[in-house]
């Protein structure tokens, strides 16, 4: 266990937002698109609800996470929020929220990991 594996998994996955966000910009910037409305669309490729399941199952699928990571997953994934998501459905902002908290969680704890998950994300 570290310090983090109990922290907020709401707390996590906002932060896990935040990180994930700046990696999509950033590989999206490297791909010499300039103009802004053009990174924006393209962004969703990436930052939407869909994809972020999608790349969480994709993960799950490939065993990349540990025992401890796999609990925070289902912890993030099942935690009972107040907030319902206006543009999917409930299941795949739950997976949303899943995948952005273990993307916080290995932000603290595994920065080698987390350039790992990005690649595979980004490079598929």
């Amino acid at each position: 266990m570290t310090e983090y594996s109990n922290m907020n998994v709401l707390v996590l996955a906002y932060l896990g937002d935040a990180v994930f966000e700046i990696y999509v910009r950033e590989f999206l910037i490297k791909k010499n698109i300039v103009k802004v409305d053009t990174l924006q669309k393209e962004a969703i490729n990436y930052v939407s609800a869909k994809n972020q399941r999608r790349f969480l199952e994709l993960l799950i699928n490939k065993n990349i996470f540990n025992e401890l990571e796999l609990s925070i997953i289902n912890r993030a994934r099942n935690h009972k929020g107040t907030r319902h998501p206006k543009n999917t459905d409930i299941i795949t902002y739950k997976y949303a929220t899943a995948f952005e908290a273990i993307i916080g969680y290995i932000y603290y704890t595994n920065k080698e990991k987390l350039i790992e998950i990005m690649n595979i994300i980004l490079n598929k």
